[in-house]
């Protein structure tokens, strides 16, 4: 039966397509948001019911709702996550049964960017992970005979015919299929899913009817994958306070996701909006100086007026939040940009136009989907989404313009650890678990070294909780490495910043010293002079003796009783007693991790001290204010001594 182009049903396109690409199928399916589930699955369930098909698929950033583990944090996550994502919401099976090390024998699923932690304990998704570069990807794709190409998209139809967005994934899908031609491959069978909730996006985006060969419009669709919103604690707030004072007015800006990069944007907004009080509180936490100094020819303590650029493979609720704070809005034109704006009748000298931030894909919250779609209709040259060859390198035609755009530019990147002479580890442990990926960190690194005026910010939490209770995340040294330490540019903890650009390895010691905790200074010291790269005469200074957690706090008091530092600076998808619950259970998990947090949560089991404002609430919300089994009444307990813990 030959092939039809237009599906409602998604088992039979799926059926048909396996039919017509013959018992072997070799998928590329984009990152996050982009993938069809629905399509996927089904693909995924004709290969795992009949041995004689093979299914390879390469993809990466498989996100999957959270599964909780039995107990308190079951009885916390389950309502919660019923309420966020729906009954509607679709996983991946395949991510699924992987995190599980079930896949069928005949499916092989290869990413090159985990869902940050989900995988490390899955053997077969550590032997399957490639570690590539995020440039690097639709390279290497071109040498795995890709036979097709599953894409989710906007659709459009208007009186010149109908039209496909890419979206929220152009980032690979044009790259890979520009240099799948300029090899001389067979194009692979490209199939557009609509989504009828994915924002239409224009610009490179946008493809014309012809671009897929088979368009599937099921009759229902499930909702977008939607974040949630996270909390912000003191020494998140104080590491964006000292990140947000080296960007330059009229720069171009770069951030990832996660706690410490909504540290740094709600550290921007609040030197836009609040500056004398952002000011004081980086006088207060920058007791030395440093990060003013740095300040006086990095970046800047004043508003920022001019705005800024954002060139950033990831589009985030963070750019929005910039965009609405006056902050994202110095425009760029580039050729494409320019044509389409001369067809369409926008260019007009007296009034702004180009695109004031470029990405490759988009993941955020709900919120963000539906301020990219209101932008697209209203400023259609504002956001340029387009394939990452564009924004994660310089190299290529568009080299000349994008040096230009990326003037004062700030590369905006988390690592979990670093060394003290100036590597990054940010994607693999010790002994070779991946967590996550390389993504586009280590193009960003290099292009900040590129380009005449750009820098590279690592951002990373000076100290975690491990087995054996505080740990340092800056070492002597460790066994992987995502950035090498020839790159080393600025890294930044919430005790302050430290510039390595050019510095001497036992300068670079000593700056990285100056933003380490406190409690492993010695330690560190030691070891730098054991190995030769310190001074033996080297004194710690008194000042260093303060990056403590409590002097965090005493730092940034004034700006909490203002209400400028609240707990979800950008909202909150948990309602008020799961706020509450909170950091109760973070400081249940912090205990779980070592003995002396164990011994800990006992004493506080035996005696959980007196009754607080809002427990019955937690109680009733947790469904344990009538344990019923000797489990429930444990776990009532434990809550208790949670909720009653001296904070």
């Amino acid at each position: 039966m030959p092939i039809r182009r237009l599906y409602a049903d998604t088992a039979t396109c799926a059926q048909q397509v396996a039919d017509a690409l013959g018992p072997d199928l070799r998928v590329a399916a984009p990152l996050g948001l982009g993938k069809p589930h629905g399509l996927l699955n089904a693909l995924y369930a004709l290969t795992a019911a009949d041995t004689t098909r093979s299914m390879r698929l390469y993809t990466a950033l498989s996100l999957t709702r959270p599964r909780p583990k039995p107990g308190l944090e079951a009885r916390f996550l389950e309502p919660f996550l019923r309420r966020h994502f729906g009954a509607d919401q679709i996983d991946p099976q395949y991510a699924i049964d992987q995190a599980r090390d079930a896949l069928p024998p005949n499916v092989e699923v290869h990413e090159f960017y985990l869902q940050s932690g989900a995988l490390l304990h899955s053997a077969s998704a550590q032997r399957s992970y490639i570690s590539q570069n995020y440039t690097h990807v639709a390279r290497d794709l071109v040498l795995q005979e890709i036979n097709l190409l599953v894409q989710l998209v906007a659709r459009r139809e208007d009186p010149d015919g109908v039209h496909y967005s890419l979206s929220s994934n152009p980032d690979l899908t044009l790259d890979f299929l520009r240099q799948m031609q300029a090899a001389g491959k067979a194009r692979p069978l490209c199939v557009a899913v609509v989504h009828p909730d994915l924002p239409y996006m224009s610009g490179a985006a946008e493809v014309p009817e012809s671009f897929f060969d088979i368009e599937l419009q099921p009759e229902t669709s499930p909702p977008l994958f939607a974040l949630p919103r996270l909390p912000l604690d003191v020494a998140e707030y104080a590491l964006g306070l000292h990140a947000s004072a080296l960007v330059k007015d009229g720069g171009c800006l770069q951030i990832g996701i996660g706690a410490l990069s909504d540290a740094l944007v709600k550290a921007l907004l609040l030197r836009q909006q609040s500056n004398s009080a952002w000011r004081g509180a980086l006088a207060s936490l920058d007791a030395g100086g440093n990060t003013r100094t740095l300040a006086g020819y990095l970046g800047g303590t004043a508003p920022l007026v001019t705005g800024l650029y954002g060139a950033s493979e990831m589009v985030m609720d963070g750019f929005m939040h910039l965009q609405r704070g006056g902050i994202l809005k110095r425009r760029s034109w580039d050729n494409l940009a320019l044509e389409r704006a001369s067809v369409a009748g926008r260019l007009n000298p007296a009034t702004p136009g180009g695109h004031y931030l470029r990405g490759a894909f988009f993941l955020g919250s709900r919120e963000l989907y539906a301020w990219l779609g209101e932008t697209e209709a209203a400023d259609p040259d504002a956001i340029d989404m387009c394939p990452v060859s564009h924004v994660n390198q310089l190299y290529g035609d568009h080299q000349t313009l994008a040096a230009l755009q990326r003037r004062g530019a700030r590369f905006f990147n988390t690592c979990m650890m670093a060394t003290l002479l100036g590597a990054a580890v940010s994607d693999t442990l010790e002994e070779g678990a991946v967590v996550s990926g390389v993504g586009g960190q280590y193009n960003f690194v290099a292009m900040a070294h590129e380009l005449a005026d750009g820098r590279s910010v690592l951002l990373l939490r000076a100290t975690r909780m491990g087995r054996n209770g505080l740990e340092s995340n800056i070492r002597w040294n460790y066994g992987q490495t995502t950035i090498p330490r020839h790159l080393r540019d600025i890294y930044v903890t919430e005790y302050g910043v430290a510039d390595l650009r050019g510095k001497s390895d036992s300068e670079c010691v000593e700056a990285m010293l100056s933003i380490s905790d406190a409690c492993f200074l010695d330690a560190l010291c030691a070891e730098a002079k054991a190995h030769g790269k310190l001074a033996p005469d080297f004194v710690i200074p008194a000042a260093w003796r303060r990056n403590r957690p409590d002097c965090l706090r005493q730092s940034l008091a004034p700006l909490q009783r203002k209400g400028l530092l609240p707990k979800f600076p950008f909202g909150s998808d948990f309602d008020d007693v799961e706020q509450r619950l909170l950091p109760a259970l973070n400081w249940l998990k912090g205990c779980a991790i070592s003995w002396r947090g164990k011994w800990r949560l006992l004493k506080a089991v035996v005696r959980p001290g007196d009754a607080v404002a809002g427990e019955a609430e937690a109680l009733k919300r947790m469904g344990l204010a009538a344990p019923a089994t000797w489990k429930d009444r444990l776990q009532q307990r434990v809550l208790l001594a949670a909720l009653r813990r001296p904070l």
